[in-house]
């Protein structure tokens, strides 16, 4: 038996067709992320993770990528080979290419930053039953020039991107790019950010306050 008639024969038995195995498996390895409360589709495709989880975890582990489910807040994030993954064991494999993808100087920054923010939030209690944290775009930036004494960026077209980037990554969420002008606008920090930043990278900013540019150099899953 070839491995696609046994993966075939498994998927039959969970109710799942390959092409819906293929369509999962492909928008997790394009977007490297899923969450269940973004979009009609994401849930849809997070439940049929759930009917199939270990079929996945069996094919991502073939191409050495580990996935980590943070059952909490119903969200599947994948990282390279070699990555540090917060909450998984350490991984001794030296692969530095592929799916990684390098992150710009200041997107690097502003995560460091929400990371940061949230951290202080957690601290402080100020944490919704979903694990997100509401944060005023004035009190971002103010973050940003305290921790790493850069604020965001001023023009209009550079903000859009950051901001954009970071909703793609599955770390925030604004209500439109209209309001990124206005300090009182809010955006809301999701609980994935933990998954990008490990303690030791928050307590080294938090204490020593590295630059940015010394950390840009650690690349995140596409």
């Amino acid at each position: 038996m070839t491995i696609r008639d046994a993966l075939a024969e498994a998927l039959e038995a969970r109710g799942v067709g390959p092409d819906q195995f293929s369509e999962l498996m492909i928008r997790l390895l394009d977007r490297g992320v899923l969450c269940r409360d973004e979009s009609k589709k994401e849930t849809e495709l997070y439940d049929r993770y759930l009917q199939v989880a270990d079929l996945v975890e069996d094919y991502l582990s073939v191409l050495r990528i580990r996935l980590l489910h943070e059952r909490r807040f119903h969200s599947l994030r994948l990282f390279p080979p070699g990555a540090e993954v917060p909450g998984l064991a350490d991984s001794e494999d030296g692969f530095n290419q592929g799916l990684r993808e390098r992150l710009s100087q200041q997107e690097v920054a502003a995560i460091l930053v929400l990371r940061a923010e949230y951290d202080k939030a957690l601290r402080e209690g100020q944490i919704d039953e979903h694990g997100q944290v509401m944060l005023p775009l004035e009190a971002f930036n103010l973050a940003s020039k305290n921790l790493l004494g850069r604020p965001l960026p001023e023009a209009l077209t550079e903000r859009r991107a950051l901001f954009r980037r970071l909703r793609q990554l599955r770390l925030i969420r604004t209500a439109n790019d209209d309001g990124l002008e206005d300090a009182e606008t809010w955006l809301t920090i999701r609980p994935d950010i933990t998954s990008l930043v490990t303690d030791a990278v928050l307590s080294q900013l938090t204490g020593d306050g590295p630059d940015a540019e010394a950390l840009s150099s650690e690349e995140q899953p596409s």
